[in-house]
């Protein structure tokens, strides 16, 4: 039988990305092959019911039905296939670092490319352990490839242990996460289950049932182009415009100055000339009313720009993207206390924060399916820092296998 770090490399080996700009669903081919031609084999390969590959959304589901006559709830298990556009998916190549020592590792020597304790002191806590690393080319997909494979693994091993008694267990990948689509289609009534996980998180220990409100902004900024040596009282510059725009907003609720439950705005992408500029932002915060006040900020910035320099100068559009799970987590807070007991039987101590940032689960949790993040036991998502350490995706498996264990013996979610 494949193990489960074969399976991991096996997958990050397949380009997935995503793409924001696509109207497709999913938006990329890659993740329609990799869906149809790898994880829907798989999953039959080892032996789950009802696995079908929805074209209509993009979603891989199967089932290990129950095999207990005791009434039991449902549990669901979620990762994504996508891998993030922030760095090249293509042509991954996995470096495994075994007994580690603790050090700086080399990437990549051709290039000079190194992953430095100094940058990230975590990697200390893994000496002895073996790492899987970057080449420092590519990002490495362990968001959320490392959560397929750890699924899967689980999956496996009730097959192989029939005697294990467990209620049914649902299982689904999902599409376009890392571009904010990963719950859009998401057909809750027809997966079910009554509560779900998704794997999607990183260190080992981590649990998180709080994320971000988020929204997008984008600014569009229209300009006039005058020659400059007869643009004086005449021209606006697009540019300088989305710059002052830029220095509205407050310095210090910026993402390099803010931690914790802080929120801030995030210029994500930023191009134009002297005739137009556009500008593409992330607005986050945990708490609600916060989160609202950022928003009013945001469009006043733009209305002020406009007192300025003229109406239509600067149109400024705010779109919510997902809310803070918390409060739809909190009436089923049996699920954290499962996790978190699944966890301390493992060795492991549960790490409970903040998501800085979001995942298919908080959609999920507003669509009627409660569905708080597990750890991954990676590190340094969506760059080629990227990293996840063997021993940690071993315990992350069976953390989840003891989360069936738990359910199966009379456990309940309301």
């Amino acid at each position: 039988m494949e193990s489960m770090v074969e399976r991991f490399v096996r997958y990050t080996s397949i380009n997935t990305r995503s793409n924001e700009e696509s109207t497709t669903i999913p938006s990329t081919q890659t993740q329609v092959d990799f869906a149809t031609n790898v994880l829907v084999p798989d999953l039959k390969a080892i032996g789950l019911d009802e696995v079908i590959y929805n074209r209509e959304n993009g979603f891989v589901i199967g089932t290990l039905n129950a095999n207990t006559d005791e009434k039991t709830p449902s549990i669901g298990f979620i990762a994504h296939m996508d891998t993030s556009p922030a760095l090249s998916g293509k042509d991954v190549k996995p470096q495994f670092v075994e007994n580690y020592d603790g050090g700086d590792i080399c990437l990549n020597k051709e290039k000079d490319i190194w992953l430095l304790t100094s940058d990230f002191p975590e990697m200390k806590n893994y000496k002895g352990k073996t790492l899987i690393t970057t080449d420092g080319t590519t990002l490495l997909g362990a968001d959320d490839k490392a959560g397929i494979a750890e699924i899967m693994t689980m999956a496996a091993w009730f097959l192989s242990h029939p005697e294990e008694k467990h209620g049914r267990i649902c299982i689904a990948f999902t599409p376009d996460e890392e571009v904010g689509r990963g719950a859009d289609f998401f057909d809750v009534e027809g997966f079910g289950a009554e509560a779900a996980y998704t794997v999607d998180g990183g260190a080992l220990g981590e649990l998180e049932y709080e994320n971000f409100n988020a929204a997008s902004g984008h600014v569009t900024i229209q300009g006039k182009g005058i020659h400059p040596g007869s643009a004086k009282g005449k021209m606006k510059n697009a540019l300088l415009i989305a710059m002052e725009f830029q220095a509205l907003l407050p310095a210090f609720e910026n993402p390099m100055y803010t931690e914790g439950y802080e929120g801030f705005y995030h210029l994500d992408h930023m191009e134009g000339d002297v005739e137009g500029a556009q500008m593409a932002y992330i607005i986050r915060d945990h708490d609600r009313e916060k989160f609202e006040q950022k928003k009013a900020f945001f469009e006043k910035a733009a209305e002020f720009l406009n007192a300025k320099y003229g109406a239509g100068t600067v149109t400024a559009v705010v779109k919510d993207s997902y809310y803070n799970m918390k409060e739809k987590i909190e009436p089923h807070m049996e699920l954290i206390h499962i996790a978190e007991n699944a966890m301390r039987k493992n060795g492991v101590t549960p790490v409970i924060s903040p998501v800085r940032g979001g995942t298919d689960g908080a959609r999920l949790s507003y669509m009627g399916l409660p569905c708080p993040n597990l750890c991954t036991g990676g590190h340094n998502y969506h760059g080629k820092y990227e990293y996840v350490c063997v021993e940690s995706m071993e315990q992350t498996v069976n953390i989840l296998t003891e989360i069936v264990k738990s359910f199966a013996v009379g456990k309940n979610v309301d």
